[in-house]
């Protein structure tokens, strides 16, 4: 079990924020929103279940797709759903959001980030994918 599954985080928690995706965010610049995404991490919520980290899409009404919701912090998480008292996060890296995308790309219709603001984005999982598969220079 991933030890950070079954943590209850402060919204103040340095160990789930990643600047550099909050300052990317803050310019609305997608390249930096794929840079900070591929080398800081970024925030996922978890479902508040018992065993394994099991992320925790959204869903539109009756839609039969999910929108994955990302985060620069924890704080921002907490904005979102400020009126639920055990908010469960854990950092991906760029390999496991990847990862993740790719097993779910055609249940998902939309990727956001920051969703509570100040300055959301949103983005195809396709676009996501391609933004984290460019090959690393060496």
């Amino acid at each position: 079990m991933d030890p950070l599954a079954g943590k209850k985080i402060d919204a103040d928690d340095e160990e789930f924020r990643s600047d550099d995706l909050a300052a990317a965010l803050e310019k609305q610049d997608s390249v930096a929103v794929a840079l900070a995404m591929r080398n800081s991490g970024i925030v996922v919520p978890l479902l508040d279940v018992e065993g394994p980290a099991q992320v925790r899409v959204f869903r539109r009404g009756e839609s039969d797709k999910y929108m994955l919701l990302l985060f620069s912090s924890a704080a921002t998480y907490v904005r979102m759903v400020p009126e639920e008292t055990d908010h469960r996060v854990i950092m991906y890296d760029a390999n496991t959001l990847l990862e993740f995308l790719q097993q779910n790309e055609g249940v998902l219709e939309a990727v956001w980030f920051d969703v509570a603001g100040p300055h959301a984005m949103q983005a195809a999982p396709s676009d996501v994918i391609e933004a984290l598969v460019i090959p690393r220079a060496e």
